[in-house]
């Protein structure tokens, strides 16, 4: 009986000793930016534009199936518009890379980096991150989904926190239906 107990001592000093040791599962996994996408759609009075833009690189962490953190970079100069053709295609995409907009040559990249993740549901998070667009770097709350080797994002953007004032009412009077809305769309579709 004595050896019975001694063993149980001894196994149980041996678990607890190991697992208080066990360093927790952390993935990070890379995002496969040739199989991934992000759309943005700006909102002015008289309608609405959208496009695509490339992720130059980005990851998310794990603990277990657990999503953790994450951080992506985008490249700015890939800004492209899709629901336009031809000359007035070319023209909003310049604009969009010049100084009144994103300033693409002086700032080629933009970077989301998570800063809290908290899950609302199987497969949902609530995720806090910095978001730098234009040197400037700003919070900014958003939901996210996982499933399998797949995520998707919403994001909604004022601009105006990032420099980007033109045409926005918050800074100009008298704009009519010249107007464009502060705030933008962000959606992604990730795959890992």
């Amino acid at each position: 009986m004595k050896n019975t107990i001694k063993n149980l001592v001894v196994l149980t000093i041996v678990a607890l000793f190991t697992l208080s040791f066990t360093v927790i599962d952390k993935n990070k996994k890379e995002i496969k930016v040739d199989k991934s996408k992000v759309v943005w759609k700006g909102y002015k009075v008289t309608g609405s534009h959208e496009g695509t833009i490339a992720i130059k690189s980005g990851f998310l962490n794990f603990e277990g199936a657990k999503l953790v953190g994450g951080e992506f970079v985008m490249d700015m100069t890939t800004i492209n518009t899709t629901d336009m053709q031809g000359e007035y295609k070319g023209k909003l995409d310049g604009h969009l890379k010049a100084g009144d907009f994103f300033d693409v040559a002086a700032y080629p990249t933009a970077k989301l980096v998570f800063t809290n993740v908290k899950s609302t549901g199987k497969n949902a998070y609530s995720v806090t991150g910095d978001l730098t667009i234009k040197g400037k770097t700003n919070p900014i709350t958003f939901t996210m989904s996982v499933y399998g080797n797949k995520a998707t994002a919403a994001l909604k953007v004022d601009r105006t926190k990032y420099g980007i004032e033109y045409k926005s009412t918050s800074f100009f009077e008298n704009l009519k239906d010249k107007a464009i809305y502060d705030e933008f769309d962000l959606t992604s579709d990730l795959e890992f």
